[in-house]
């Protein structure tokens, strides 16, 4: 793994990590741009991430589209995958070695746990989740009856982490998950820049989560926090319907032992029904707008 470069704490560093699974939309557009506005306004750099991890639904076209979109909108970056940067690998398919060193410290710590359910419970653990399209709270079903797990389960993971893999079957060879086990009836609390003083409570707003899943990636939660420490963000600026996901991953990153980043999260661009958009809205894709020689400059007038 490359040593990380010194930053000076004060130097603000915020990101895009479109995940390349369709063509961007206005509504990815505009908190983008707010992610930019917000980068330079600070004198702050900006990371292109390419949130890669999915690898049943990311196409090369749409990495070509990524770049494609955001250079016709006009965004600039300072570091990512076509620019290079300190801190690189800018493609989640390529940090792997993060992810696996940040699982090994929950393992450590006790706070993760295997699960047996069913893929359904979690099928949204890899992609990130948007409003109204929560993962239900997790019943419990495989969660210990307290916290920390057995140590021969943690001796028995080391070869494979050593390997840089992990064994993901039980003794009868069914396959596991990792969950990460929330604090019973514990509120998590934070500031964020565009909503306010938020609040959400384990085990009503949120249940224990996956970090690990059984087709051995790591499930967003995981991935997320271990970029956004390991590129030194300062300031994560995403979607309203990711605040509940903040909370899980605030209390990834106390378990890890990182100082967490400030937040930003937006309102959501809707359509005319008032559903938020989504990469089914080819109509309002950048690709369609730019096609239709909409300008850009005159789509960020009332932003």
């Amino acid at each position: 793994m490359p040593v990380t470069p010194s930053i000076p704490e004060s130097a603000y560093r915020g990101r895009l990590a479109p995940s390349p699974t369709g063509r961007l939309h206005l509504g990815h557009a505009k908190t983008f741009w707010t992610a930019r506005e917000r980068a330079r306004r600070n004198d702050g750099a900006l990371i292109l991430r390419n949130d890669d991890l999915d690898v049943e639904r990311c196409k090369p076209e749409f990495v070509r589209g990524v770049f494609e979109d955001l250079k016709w909108f006009g965004f600039d970056w300072d570091e990512g995958p076509d620019c290079g940067g300190s801190l690189g690998p800018y493609n989640q398919s390529e940090r792997r070695g993060f992810y696996l060193d940040a699982f090994a410290k929950l393992l450590e710590a006790g706070v993760i746990y295997p699960c047996r359910c069913s893929r359904k419970d979690v099928l949204r653990a890899l992609s990130a989740p948007h409003e109204g399209e929560e993962e239900p709270v997790y019943p419990g079903t495989c969660r210990p009856a307290h916290d920390g797990i057995a140590q021969e389960i943690c001796d028995s993971m080391l070869p494979s982490l050593l390997g840089r893999r992990l064994g993901l079957t039980d003794a009868q060879g069914r396959r596991i998950n990792w969950r990460f086990r929330a604090p019973d009836e514990e509120s998590v609390t934070f500031d964020d820049g565009g909503f306010g003083r938020q609040r959400f409570e384990a085990g009503k707003d949120f249940g224990d989560f996956v970090v690990w899943r059984s087709d051995d990636l790591p499930a967003y939660h995981l991935a997320v926090v271990a970029d956004d420490h390991a590129m030194r963000i300062t300031e994560v600026v995403r979607g309203k319907d990711l605040l509940t996901s903040t909370a899980r991953q605030l209390l990834v990153y106390r378990a890890l032992g990182w100082k967490a980043p400030e937040h930003f999260h937006c309102p959501l661009v809707t359509d005319e029904s008032g559903q938020r958009l989504a990469k089914r809205h080819d109509s309002l894709s950048l690709k369609a707008l730019s096609e239709n020689r909409v300008a850009p400059a005159e789509l960020r007038t009332d932003w």
